[in-house]
C-alpha cells in the first residue's frame, strides 16, 4: 500500500482525496491544510494536519495541489529534505520556483491540468513518430479585465475561489500554463502574451501556428480561443512523407501538418496516472526545466500609483500575467512573486511591471527565484 500525502483541501485536493479512497492500491496517509481542521468537510479529521513535518513523515509520495506558490514551495522543500517524490498540480508554483526543485529531488507536474495533458499527448505522439511543432491550449473565453461583479457570480456558481476564477478569465492561468509547457518541452513563444488566435477550427489554427513554428525553426507553445471548445489541448505536428497515405486513411488529414487533440482535462481524476508513473520509477512527466527561457510577467490592469499595496497579484483586479521571453524582458517581475508588494513609482495600465518600480518583502520564494536566475544563462527555445 502506497501512502499518499495531499497538500491542500481546496477543489483539486478534495476531489483527489475522494478518488484515492476508492483505489485499493493507495492510502491517503495525511492531508495538510492551512485552515482550521474543523472547517474542512470532505476529509476525515483523523488524517488532517496543520503540521508540515508530521504530514511528510506519514507519506511515501506527496501531491502538492494547494494552489499557493509560497506554501507549496515550503511543502516541496520539506518533502525533498526527507527524500520524498513530489507530484504537483500547481503550474503557478512550477513557473516560479519549480526549476530550483528539479535539482533537489523528484518533482513532476501531473497529468490532468493542461500542461500535464500536453506533456502526455507529446509522449504519445513522439512514440508514434510525429514531430511536434505546436503545443496548444484550447480556451473558450477571455476577458483581460473582468468586473468584480461578474467574477463573484461565476465563483459562486462554480464553487471555486474568486481569485482562481479571475485568473482563468483574465488569461493569467493560460499564460502560466503555456510558459510551463514552453520550458518543459523545450519550445519557444511567438511573442509576449502569446498569439491567442480566434479559431473556427482547431486544425486551421494549428496549421497557422505551425507555419510560425517552422519559420522560427523551433516548436512553439501557445493557445487558441474557440467558444465551442473542447476544453482540452492539441498538438500540431509533421510526420514522415511515407506515412501520408496511412495517416489520411486514419482520417488524421492529408498533411503535411497533422493535429491531434485531447478533448478534455479532468484535473484531480487524472493525477493518479502520474502517481503510478512515480511508483513505476519513470522520469518526470513535465518540469519547468533547469534552464527556463519563458517567464510570466505582471501587467498592470489599471494605473498603479506610488504607495499602493498589492496583497497578491494572481487573480487580482490590479494585475494580470503575460508570458514573456526572459532575455527580452530581463527586468520584469514574475507575477508569482507579487505578494505583499508596494508600488514605488507610477505604473501605467498595460505596462510590464519591473523591479525598479516596486518593492517586494524578503521571502523564501524570492530567494529561490534569484537562485534560479544565477544558476544558468537563459536562452530562447532550442
Amino acid at each position: 500500500m502506497i501512502n499518499i500525502g495531499i497538500s491542500g483541501t481546496g477543489f483539486i485536493a478534495a476531489g483527489l482525496y475522494k478518488r484515492l479512497v476508492r483505489d485499493h492500491n493507495y492510502q491517503v496517509s495525511s492531508v495538510l491544510t492551512r485552515r482550521r481542521k474543523e472547517e474542512v468537510a470532505v476529509v476525515p479529521q483523523s488524517i488532517l494536519t496543520n503540521n508540515l513535518v508530521e504530514f511528510t513523515n506519514k507519506a511515501d509520495i506527496i501531491v502538492e495541489c494547494s494552489g499557493d506558490i509560497e506554501h507549496g514551495s515550503n511543502v516541496i522543500e520539506e518533502a525533498h529534505f526527507q527524500g520524498l517524490p513530489v507530484v504537483t498540480m500547481n503550474a503557478e508554483l512550477q513557473v516560479t520556483t519549480g526549476s530550483y526543485f528539479t535539482g533537489t529531488g523528484y518533482i513532476t507536474e501531473a497529468e490532468g491540468d493542461q500542461p500535464g495533458s500536453l506533456a502526455s499527448l507529446n509522449e504519445n505522439m513522439i512514440d508514434m513518430g510525429f514531430h511536434p511543432l505546436v503545443y496548444g491550449n484550447i480556451k473558450g473565453f477571455l476577458n483581460t479585465n473582468p468586473t468584480l461583479k461578474d467574477m463573484k457570480y461565476w465563483a459562486n456558481l462554480k464553487g471555486i475561489s474568486l481569485a482562481k476564477v479571475t485568473s482563468f478569465t483574465d488569461g493569467t492561468k493560460v499564460q502560466i500554463e503555456q510558459a510551463l509547457v514552453a520550458n518543459g518541452l523545450n519550445a519557444a513563444i511567438i511573442k509576449q502574451g502569446l498569439s491567442g488566435l480566434q479559431a473556427r477550427s482547431i486544425e486551421g489554427a494549428g496549421a497557422a501556428l505551425a507555419a510560425e513554428a517552422i519559420e522560427l525553426k523551433t516548436p512553439i507553445s501557445d493557445y487558441i480561443i474557440r467558444k465551442e471548445g473542447p476544453p482540452g489541448v492539441f498538438i500540431s505536428a509533421t510526420h514522415e512523407d511515407d506515412q501520408q497515405n496511412e495517416l489520411s486513411y486514419f482520417k488524421v488529414g492529408d498533411g503535411p501538418i497533422y493535429t491531434l487533440t485531447t478533448p478534455y482535462h479532468l484535473c484531480h481524476l487524472e493525477i493518479i496516472k502520474t502517481i503510478k508513473r512515480v511508483v513505476e520509477g519513470k522520469k518526470p512527466l513535465l518540469t519547468n526545466s533547469t534552464n527556463p527561457s519563458v517567464s510570466v510577467a505582471g501587467i498592470a490592469k489599471r494605473d498603479l500609483n506610488p504607495g499602493e499595496y498589492i496583497r497578491e497579484a494572481i487573480g487580482s483586479f490590479d494585475i494580470r500575467g503575460e508570458a514573456v521571453t526572459s532575455s527580452e524582458k530581463p527586468d520584469h517581475v514574475p507575477i508569482g512573486l507579487m505578494k505583499n508588494m508596494i508600488i514605488e513609482k507610477p505604473i501605467k495600465e498595460g505596462e510590464v511591471i519591473t523591479f525598479q518600480k516596486i518593492t517586494l518583502p524578503p521571502s523564501r520564494i524570492f530567494n529561490i527565484w534569484k537562485t534560479i536566475q544565477t544558476a544558468k544563462p537563459i536562452t530562447q527555445g532550442k
